[in-house]
């Protein structure tokens, strides 16, 4: 993979978890994963020690952003946080919270000043956040507000699931499934799908994207007799999107959707719900899938997974995903990065 002309952004998660340990593993394995270059959001103390417990020999070296470039190949450049950090992992300490919000601050600052090309960001503990004040249900939601409060004010942040094999994107996210129903609007499904289509045009460069939308009802409803919001509701978002010249199509029964013959046939899968997307797409790329925030004035992505406070430190987490993460970053950023 080439190398865009900005870094990459990556914030520190929560430091508790396996962002650090995912981070400096990835770095340490740069060469093999073919990394672009980034810089790491983070409090240098807790990178180094979190290195010296997992036996890593990384070498670290303080940056900002505009020096990123000429550290990386030789150490991992990291940012400072306002706040230091103590390393204590499979703990999450809601005292870390303004410093975890803080590396995400920073990091969608660089992306809107130019500064870093992308944003990839490492998994946070949201009750941790909560329990510290954190009003936003997650991530996703977190950086639609950012670039608002940037001025940015037509975001609609829709959460894509990118694995080598699946493209996947739930409608509704971080809701209570009985509340995916009352939740599910055609409105909404038309919104996330326009959103969904541009981006794939303009970050994944498929010049006439697919959309295969998935039924909320066990086999999308059988005509109404099986509940009635695939009828009332997803069906009309599909005639809608058609006459826009949009190339989608549904509702589709979700038990036959995900198969390697029905996946040739679509570019994006949307699901009406946080499962109906995330069970296939981690099944078919457990290791590999990589969360994508599309709809934003940046790119964002992160691994596919949570913080795995029980083997924080330990050594044995894989950073296939965040390698992916970061891969991806730059390709979103720069389609012309891609040989």
């Amino acid at each position: 993979m080439r190398s865009s002309i900005l870094p990459l952004a990556v914030t520190m998660g929560d430091p508790g978890g396996i962002g650090p340990d995912v981070t400096l593993k990835a770095y340490s394995e740069r060469v093999e994963r073919d990394l672009p270059p980034f810089y790491v959001l983070a409090d240098p103390a807790l990178l180094s020690a979190r290195a010296e417990r997992m036996g890593l020999k990384v070498k670290l070296r303080e940056a900002t952003p505009e020096t990123a470039l000429e550290v990386f190949p030789n150490a991992l450049p990291v940012v400072p946080l306002p706040a230091s950090v103590e390393d204590r992992p499979g703990v999450a300490d809601s005292a870390n919270a303004e410093a975890v919000l803080a590396s995400i601050r920073m990091a969608v600052a660089d992306a809107l000043a130019g500064r870093a090309g992308a944003v990839v960001t490492n998994p946070i503990n949201k009750k941790a956040l909560y329990d510290a004040g954190f009003a936003h249900p997650g991530h996703t939601e977190y950086l639609g507000v950012l670039a608002r409060e940037a001025g940015h004010d037509s975001v609609r942040p829709v959460m894509l699931l990118a694995g080598p094999d699946l493209l996947a994107v739930p409608v509704t996210i971080h809701i209570p499934l009985s509340a995916v129903p009352g939740a599910l609007t055609r409105e909404l499904i038309v919104e996330t799908a326009r959103v969904v289509h541009t981006d794939l045009v303009s970050r994944f460069c498929i010049e006439t994207p697919r959309l295969a939308l998935a039924g909320l009802n066990p086999h999308a409803g059988e005509n109404g007799s099986i509940g009635r919001e695939d009828a009332d509701v997803i069906a009309p978002a599909v005639a809608q999107l058609q006459a826009e010249g949009i190339d989608a199509r549904g509702p589709l029964p979700a038990d036959t959707m995900f198969h390697e013959e029905a996946r040739a046939t679509y570019d994006c899968a949307l699901a009406m719900y946080h499962d109906q997307a995330l069970i296939p797409a981690k099944t078919l790329a457990f290791h590999d899938a990589v969360n994508a925030t599309l709809g934003l004035p940046f790119v964002r992505t992160s691994p596919d997974h949570g913080t795995a406070l029980e083997i924080a430190g330990s050594g044995t987490a894989r950073a296939d995903s965040f390698a992916a993460a970061v891969r991806l970053a730059a390709v979103m950023a720069d389609p012309g990065l891609v040989e």
